[in-house]
């Protein structure tokens, strides 16, 4: 039978322009960008959890991003990528374990949330086998229900009772060879007990640490000044994860038996009968197992074992239920990453009563300010917790947004009784509150209006179209702000900006560190600043005179910069590189962009009618460059700035004699060779206009790979499709 793993993975948020734009909304190229946004944040937090047992966001979080990726690609199939998270599982082989190849893959299992959820997986089983209860008035579904143990999947391969190699899920694919870490392990057999198991078997289970020994493991750290432990799941894993086996011998660790891989022989006909050999072998297989046919059985095992949860002695984090008859699992099969004949019912994190002690402002590298709440000390699954997110303004209020976690809907406020919780049993989050013990003189929190780092003002941003306000405020001192400066800096010197070399985000963060740069004017200042300086920069690490000079070369050679490349560069917020060109093109000199834009913030009237109207440009981004040059001290860093660097004035070479003068050219599909606003560029350039949909007013369609409905509808209307490396040619003609 294919394996089956009491195991899922952890989850995050990553917020970009297209995170929350409905899916029906967006075009195929946006899909495009999304799923690759999706890809790689997921193929992230599968190597946070998997691979370096430090998972960054929640479970929820992390389950809502394959959702919008599953979504996606059934609306967009077309699209599929190769690397698509649909068909992963875990993360790869960290570095320092040999590979081990899974016999059968380690799959993950679906979540269930509710119980409706468990209903419908009940619903699709007995509609699946609906022809078998039509034939047989006999015919029964019978389903098994363990707790789902918080720990780390492992593989025990077993010749002729003999345990010869262990490893780690990994992948799914290829996991860690820990077979000498696992031979500490009391609970694994060195040889199986009894008789009947097949010639070759894969016992498959869980690794975890109990309550008790995280709790010695802690206490004997502490007293030797040592680290402290986070929680159970993570340090069985990495004490499972050591180089060093004795370390994994002194963690005391425990195992649980509930699946297997490949097998030269069924152990039973069924999921139950098979984990009972288990324990005939030699196994540890949880008491909590059941079997049953009634949904109302499992669901009530469900608040039984849920009950008993913080008793137990070790991590739990929900039920896993499975279809029991080896032979109706086959049939019923799988999806790509996962069993249709099992699912994993979770819990709700864990919960625990204190007091709102009171609320810091942290100042993002982005200039979000968000809210941390300060608590008093309290223990939530095993970990003390002391901070946690209030995520915006919104929330404190008990208004919208993440606000509606908050199930009162009433806000909070410094002295509150409240309920915390583990979101994921990972990030403490406030819940609730207790009204009847809120303190008489407890009053509503005045979300600052100022940025503490920087004392700029901070604004949430509206959307143009929809009119809703941003749940999240923002500092506007984006290039005098120190908690945004690194962040700003780097950008500022970036490929796309200045382009800088020599000045790459490791140099930006040590001569931030070392106080050489704090604002863009110190980049160019930093030559002559250096030669007065004590301590020269050829001095400092990672430097010498050749290095030093080839950096004040690459630095003095950016002091005129196309302009469009300068007001990208500026980092104001909104203002891509598409965006920063448009405004180049319109302005035509830094001069007249930086006094139009001043101009717009101190008119009483209408702000709008002062700074012009762009094609492409819309008021988001209009109040956002409003925004950059109403604050006093973003204008001086600005004009320091415009002292030691000259962007050049803009203009637009059309080269009249061009093959695609005059013509119409659409881009679609992942561009190789080139970006989507270079390969704009790069078409005006050449007297071409570039449109963002496919008509019968096109002439050229250049297609790179992936692409769908635009290359579709293109050879339905008759135009010319070429490839990027035919665009090239052309326009060399």
């Amino acid at each position: 039978m294919p394996p089956c793993e009491n195991r899922t993975a952890s989850s995050s948020e990553a917020v970009t322009d297209l995170s929350s734009k409905p899916i029906d909304d967006l075009t195929e190229d946006e899909a495009q960008a999304e799923l690759a946004r999706l890809a790689a944040e997921i193929a992230r937090h599968d190597i946070a959890y998997h691979q370096k047992d430090a998972p960054e966001i929640t479970d929820a979080d992390y389950d809502a991003l394959r959702r919008r990726n599953a979504d996606l690609e059934a609306r967009f199939p077309a699209l599929v990528r190769m690397d698509s998270p649909s068909v992963a599982v875990g993360a790869a082989v960290a570095d320092g374990f040999a590979k081990v190849r899974h016999g059968i893959p380690m799959l993950s299992l679906a979540n269930a949330f509710a119980d409706e959820d468990v209903v419908d997986f009940v619903n699709r089983g007995r509609k699946f086998f609906e022809r078998d209860f039509a034939r047989d008035p006999g015919f029964q579904l019978n389903f098994t229900a363990e707790p789902k143990i918080d720990g780390l999947s492992a593989s025990l391969r077993y010749e002729n009772g003999v345990f010869v190699k262990g490893a780690t899920r990994g992948d799914g694919t290829f996991g860690e060879d820990i077979t000498e870490n696992l031979r500490t392990i009391a609970d694994i057999p060195h040889k199986l007990k009894g008789s009947g198991w097949p010639a070759v078997i894969e016992i498959r289970g869980e690794v975890y640490m109990t309550h008790a020994e995280f709790k010695a493991l802690n206490e004997k750290s502490a007293a030797s000044g040592g680290q402290v432990y986070v929680n159970p799941r993570n340090t069985a894993a990495g004490s499972l994860r050591q180089l060093d086996v004795s370390v994994t011998a002194s963690r005391n660790l425990k195992f649980f038996a509930y699946a297997w891989g490949e097998t030269s022989a069924q152990p039973a006909d069924t999921q139950y009968e098979a984990v009972q050999k288990f324990g005939e072998w030699g196994f540890v297989i949880n008491p909590l197992m059941i079997r049953t046919t009634s949904t109302e059985e499992l669901l009530a095992h469900y608040r039984a074992i849920e009950a008993q949860r913080s008793s137990l002695g070790y991590d739990i984090d929900g039920v896993v239920y499975k279809l029991d008859r080896l032979d109706l699992q086959g049939r019923w099969g799988f999806v790509a990453r996962a069993p249709r004949w099992a699912i994993a019912h979770k819990f709700p994190a864990e919960q625990a009563t204190t007091v709102l002690t009171g609320i810091d402002i942290q100042v993002g590298r982005t200039g979000a300010l968000t809210p941390v709440a300060r608590l008093a000390p309290v223990t939530v699954g095993g970990v003390v917790v002391e901070n946690a997110t209030l995520h915006n303004e919104d929330y404190i209020k008990g208004i919208g947004g993440n606000g509606e976690l908050i199930r009162n809907g009433v806000d909070l406020r410094i002295g509150d009784t409240v309920i915390v919780q583990r979101a994921g049993d990972v990030i403490p989050q406030i819940v609730d509150v207790v009204l009847d013990k809120r303190p008489a003189d407890a009053v509503p929190y005045a979300f600052p209006h100022i940025c503490p780092a920087c004392g700029s003002e901070a604004v949430r941003d509206v959307n143009e179209k929809s009119g809703k306000v941003d749940a999240v405020r923002r500092c506007t001192g984006e290039l005098i702000c120190p908690a945004q400066a690194v962040e700003n800096l780097k950008h500022f010197v970036s490929r796309n900006a200045l382009d800088i070399d020599g000045l790459g985000d490791k140099q930006v963060a040590q001569f931030y560190a070392e106080g050489r740069i704090a604002r863009p004017a110190d980049v160019f200042t930093l030559k002559a600043r250096d030669e007065r300086a004590i301590k020269k920069l050829k001095d400092a690490e990672g430097f010498g005179t050749t290095s030093v000079k080839k950096l004040f070369d690459a630095i003095d050679a950016r002091r005129e910069p196309e302009l469009d490349r300068f007001i990208f560069a500026l980092g104001i917020r909104h203002v891509g590189e598409t965006t920063a060109a448009l405004l180049a093109k319109t302005f035509g000199t830094i001069e007249a962009f930086r006094d139009t834009a001043v101009a717009a913030t101190r008119h009483d009237g209408d702000k709008h009618a002062v700074f012009p109207s762009i094609n492409g440009i819309g008021d988001t981004v209009r109040a956002s460059v409003m925004a950059f040059f109403a604050n006093d001290r973003n204008l001086q860093a600005l004009d320091d700035l415009l002292r030691e660097v000259h962007p050049k004035p803009y203009v637009l070479t059309v080269s009249a004699d061009s093959a695609v003068a005059g013509k119409t050219v659409v881009f679609t599909g992942s561009l190789e060779k080139m970006t989507r606003s270079e390969a704009k560029a790069m078409a005006e350039r050449h007297g071409a206009k570039v449109a963002g949909s496919v008509s019968a007013q096109t002439d050229i369609l250049v297609a790179g790979p992936g692409a769908g409905s635009k290359l579709k509808t293109a050879e339905a209307l008759g135009v010319s499709v070429i490839s990027e490396d035919d665009w090239f040619e052309l326009i060399a003609r």
